[in-house]
This record gives C-alpha cells, sequence and structure tokens, in this order.
C-alpha cells in the first residue's frame, strides 16, 4: 500500500498553503488506489480559504463596507473574518487580507487602527511574504490628506513583502460604486487557484416585511422638527442651536454615543443663482431623472458647494484661466484648497458665465452627502425623540454671504412643512462603560458637550451610580456657557461629581480646557488609577491633540512614569476602550 505523503508543518508554506496541498496530495493518491483517474473531480470541495478583512473607521463607514466585503467573500467560497485594526493579532499568519479604512485629521489613522498603524511601522513587525492584500482608503477630496492614512497602510504592507493582489482604491465620500467595484476585483484577484470562480448562487429569499420598511442611509426617516432654539445669548457671535426631532412612526432606535445623519436640501437662493447660469426656471425635468423637476433636484440631490474634479476641469477649459488649471496640478492641492475656501457654485460658474447647460452642469456635479452629529440626547430621557447640538455656519467671503448646508438648513429651512431627512450611525467606539458604577471623564468644548449630555442624561435615568466629571470650554461664561441650567442642576444635586470650566475669554490669558486638566491633574489620575474611562469630542486637528497631549502629560507627571511608560499606559487605556474620542 502506498504512503501518501505530506507537506511538513517547517516546509516554506503558510498553514492555509500546506492544508490545501496535504488534501490534494491526499486527494490524489485516494484516487490512484481506487481506480479514479488523477485529476478527477473530488466528491469534496476544496478546502475554503480563510480571508481576513480589517477595518479602521471613525464614523462606522469602514466597518459597514467591510461587513458587505465578507458577505461577498463567503458567496465566493472564502471564510472571512471581520476585525477593527486594532485586532490584528492574526495578520502576521494570515494569507489573505482586505484591508479597508478611512482617513482622519492631518492623514491619521482613526481611532480604532492607531494599534494597528503602531505595529505596522514598528521595527519588530515580522516580515508578510505569505501574505497576498489590497486596501480600499476612504476619504474626502475636500481635506489635505485624502486618503492618506490608507495609502500609507498600502505602501508599508507593501514593504514588508507583502503581495498586492488587486491595486489599492481611493473613495471620496459618494464612492459607493467604486467600493463595490473593487470589492468585486479584489476578491477575484485573491482567489486561490482551484477556487469557483463565480459565485455561489443560494436561492434568494423574499425580504421580510419589516426589513423593507426599515429606515436607514438609504431609506432615511422624514423626521418632525420639533424644538429649534438658540443656546447662546442673543449679544454672543456664536451661533449654538438644541434641535429636538421626532422619531415616532420611524423604525430608528439609538444609543447614546450614535450620531444622527442628516440629508439637508440646498438654499433656495444658491439653486435659483445657479438656475439663472443655466438661463433655465427650473421646472424643466433634471437630466438623468425626468420625472423630477430641476429645482427639485438642485435644491436635494446634488452638492452646489465643493465642486467634483471633472467640473473644476471643465470650467478652467471654457474660461481659459491658466491660474484654475494650474491649481488642479496633483502638487497644487493645498493651493487649490486655499482657492476654494468660501467659494461656490456661482463663484467658479462666473468665471465662464455663458454657454452652460443643465445637460452640461448636472452630471458633473457631486451628490449631496448628509452629515453626521453626535446624537445629545437619551432615548430613556427622551422616548421617541432625538436632540442635535448644532452650530450653525455662517460667514461672509468674496463679497458674498455664504452658509453651512445642513447647520442652515436644520436652523433656517426644516419646519412643520419641511422633514428632515434623518437616519442612524451606529458608534461602536464610543460607548458608556458597561458597568453602571464605572467612574467616567468628558471632555468636551463648545459642540462637543453634545454627546455627554445624552452620557449623563442616560446615567441619570437608568440611576448608574458611577461618578461623573465634565471638562467643558467655551469664549465666555455669559453668552456661550451651553446647557448652562441642565449642567448646573445635575452638579447641584451631585449627578455630575465634578465641573471643570475654561472659558478663554473672559480674562487676558486665554484658558483652554487642556489647562484645567493639568490643573487638576492629580485628581484626574486618581480617577483614572480607580478604573475611569476618559472620553474626547470635538475638533481634531487641535483640540483633540492637546487634550491627549495633556492627557499623557498629566499620566507621566502624577503616575511618575517616563515619556514611553506613559505613552505605553495611554496605549493600554485605549486597547481597553478605556479612552474614546468622537472626533472631527
Amino acid at each position: 500500500m502506498l504512503q501518501i505523503p505530506f507537506i511538513p508543518e517547517n516546509a516554506p508554506f503558510s498553514s492555509d498553503q500546506r492544508t490545501w496541498l496535504n488534501g490534494f496530495l491526499a486527494g490524489l493518491f485516494s484516487s490512484s488506489q481506487t481506480g479514479v483517474p488523477a485529476g478527477a473531480p473530488a466528491n469534496e470541495p476544496a478546502p475554503a480559504t480563510p480571508l481576513l478583512i480589517l477595518f479602521g473607521s471613525q464614523t462606522g463607514t469602514a466597518e459597514g463596507l467591510a461587513r458587505k466585503a465578507a458577505q461577498k467573500a463567503r458567496s465566493k467560497g472564502f471564510v472571512p473574518a471581520v476585525r477593527c485594526a486594532d485586532e490584528f493579532e492574526p495578520l502576521p499568519s494570515a494569507s489573505h487580507l482586505l484591508l479597508i479604512t478611512s482617513t482622519y485629521g492631518d492623514g491619521e489613522p482613526p481611532d480604532n487602527a492607531a494599534g494597528f498603524w503602531k505595529f505596522l511601522s514598528s521595527a519588530e513587525v515580522p516580515r508578510l511574504e505569505q501574505l497576498r492584500y489590497s486596501v480600499l482608503a476612504l476619504g474626502d477630496r475636500n481635506y489635505p490628506a485624502f486618503c492618506k492614512f490608507g495609502g500609507d497602510c498600502d505602501a508599508r504592507l507593501e514593504a514588508l513583502g507583502a503581495l498586492r493582489a488587486h491595486p489599492r482604491t481611493d473613495c471620496d465620500v459618494d464612492g459607493d460604486a467604486p467600493a463595490m467595484a473593487w470589492m468585486d476585483a479584489a476578491l477575484h484577484a485573491l482567489q486561490p487557484a482551484g477556487m469557483p470562480s463565480s459565485e455561489a448562487k443560494p436561492p434568494k429569499e423574499a425580504p421580510s416585511p419589516a426589513a423593507e420598511q426599515a429606515h436607514s442611509r438609504t431609506r432615511p426617516f422624514p423626521a418632525r422638527l420639533l424644538t429649534n432654539r438658540l443656546l447662546n445669548a442673543e449679544e454672543s457671535d456664536r451661533e449654538v442651536r438644541h434641535f429636538e426631532l421626532q422619531l415616532e412612526g420611524s423604525t430608528l432606535t439609538y444609543e447614546v454615543g450614535d450620531a444622527l445623519g442628516v440629508f439637508p436640501s440646498n438654499c433656495h437662493e444658491l439653486v435659483a443663482d445657479v438656475l439663472g447660469f443655466l438661463g433655465c426656471d427650473g421646472e424643466e425635468p433634471a437630466p438623468g431623472d425626468p420625472a423630477t423637476p430641476l429645482r427639485l433636484a438642485l435644491l436635494r440631490n446634488f452638492d452646489l458647494v465643493k465642486p467634483s474634479q471633472e467640473l473644476l476641469a471643465l470650467i478652467a477649459q471654457k474660461a481659459q484661466s491658466s491660474l484654475l488649471q494650474d491649481l488642479l496640478r496633483p502638487e497644487q492641492s493645498q493651493r487649490l484648497r486655499e482657492f476654494l475656501f468660501g467659494r461656490d457654485l456661482r463663484d467658479l460658474l462666473s468665471l465662464s458665465p455663458s454657454g452652460w447647460s443643465a445637460d452640461t452642469l448636472v452630471p458633473l456635479l457631486k451628490k449631496l452627502q448628509p452629515r453626521l452629529y453626535s446624537i445629545s440626547s437619551s432615548p430613556h430621557a427622551h422616548p421617541g425623540e432625538v436632540h442635535l447640538t448644532v452650530a450653525a455656519v455662517r460667514y461672509e467671503a468674496h463679497g458674498l454671504g455664504r452658509k453651512g448646508v445642513c447647520s442652515t438648513f436644520l436652523a433656517d429651512r426644516a419646519g412643520p412643512d419641511v422633514p428632515v431627512p434623518v437616519f442612524v450611525q451606529i458608534s461602536h467606539g464610543f460607548r458608556l462603560p458597561p458597568d453602571p458604577g464605572t467612574p467616567i471623564i468628558m471632555v468636551g468644548p463648545g459642540t462637543g458637550v453634545a454627546p455627554f449630555r445624552a452620557f449623563l442624561e442616560d446615567r441619570q435615568a437608568l440611576g448608574a451610580p458611577g461618578r461623573n466629571w465634565l471638562f467643558f470650554g467655551a469664549q465666555h461664561q455669559d453668552t456661550d456657557f451651553l446647557y448652562r441650567e441642565e449642567l448646573e442642576a445635575w452638579k447641584s444635586s451631585g449627578h455630575l461629581t465634578r465641573l471643570s470650566l475654561a472659558f478663554s475669554r473672559d480674562q487676558a490669558e486665554k484658558i483652554y480646557v487642556q489647562q484645567r486638566m493639568r490643573e487638576e491633574g492629580a485628581e484626574l489620575w486618581k480617577w483614572l488609577q480607580e478604573g475611569a474611562h476618559f472620553y474626547v469630542c470635538g475638533d481634531a486637528s487641535r483640540m483633540a491633540k492637546d487634550v491627549e497631549a495633556a492627557l499623557q502629560q498629566i499620566i507621566q507627571t502624577h503616575g511618575a512614569l517616563s515619556e514611553e511608560a506613559a505613552s505605553a499606559y495611554l496605549r493600554e487605556l485605549r486597547a481597553q476602550k478605556r479612552y474614546q474620542r468622537d472626533v472631527y
């Protein structure tokens, strides 16, 4: 009787390759002994190929795409495992990888990919010659470091010896179609020889009535605006508003820490001006959508502020603008952003005001995207409602008044007769501690207080015994102390254990929340040692960085640690989900 050969564990193959080869040899020798010709179809399918899918996601978009990729992968014969990028432990032994990640700030990783990048860029990372991979990078072309983190990961994986099975795709905010195309192409490229090349097609099940009626990003709920209240004093130069929306009649549910997606409509005056350039009255059918009048399409469907690269190129050509043509060169991206700041479609069309038609313009417009806002209410305190805390954006530029599209939609145009299309964006990385007795420290200046109002409402409604500490900052105490009555009432009752305030313009020297943190560093360190969770909400580019630097300094000073040990302590807080951020 012939002895079946096998591939030993010390052979230069990955575990998956070794398993497949041993199975192949076993089948080959078995068939030769039973009279089945070599190469005849086996009764059992080839071993399924494991596929590691890592995502780096700040708002949940990359995670959602990762789960869609897993569904597609299963139908193609893979066994996918979906993990956030910081759960990278299987990477050194993985044979197939899809990495889907966003970029935020100045080219930085999302919070749940910071540990992954530290591992990947370290000198101790092992070589990855056994790995075949592809990267999907998500970003927003209006930001300087568009898809930079995805590009950095792609280059680093290649430098470590991994084989790029399919080129990286960089997706803008409205890039659903490119993302789906990348999934199909990347999975096809990753299929080992011998795997089925076509998708298995299980019988389709009719969607349940509940699934058909569920509200989501693709089917937003038309919420009714119940409350629109100015939070600043009238003499303030800021305009922050509190909105309450009714969710009764929807299938939407949320937890504190989640965000609400809002689909805005454009300003009517801006739409009228664009129609003027087109020589249209707005009643004409929209190109590609004859059932929708052009005015309504421009109002609801298209971005009239941020132009596409294709539209800019056409304007530069029609206007014979050497300046704009120069700015469109890749190395001039920063200057182009500076040029576009404070300009909208009206300014650009005025560079070459004649010869425009709807058929020419509309196909080059970007889709109008939803805006995400941190939810500032607890569903236990306000059943059937959701609250937002939004700063209305208004300013003058280039001789015209400018408006933030969504903030002024909520402030000015939404109302009893104009519903607000909304959906819930689940946050998996910004949650209250599972133990209600755990103390929490919250840093939220300005509108960054929004999710912490929700946290405090939720803990009060549920009777959570954990201590609560809030750092809040704004310009002036008399005019900009958002939710002052609520916060002071919680402080008086003891629900808010500590309230640390920083009003930057009420004295000669500007004072910010990170300075208050340092002043109370000994007590803050004590809370951390007692298991407190630390949260930050607000601006990613400046405030969140300054807060993190202050936090590390407090750990180093009051923990009597070296700089390296303090950094390791902070990394451990993040790994334990005791340091969480909601930044933008």
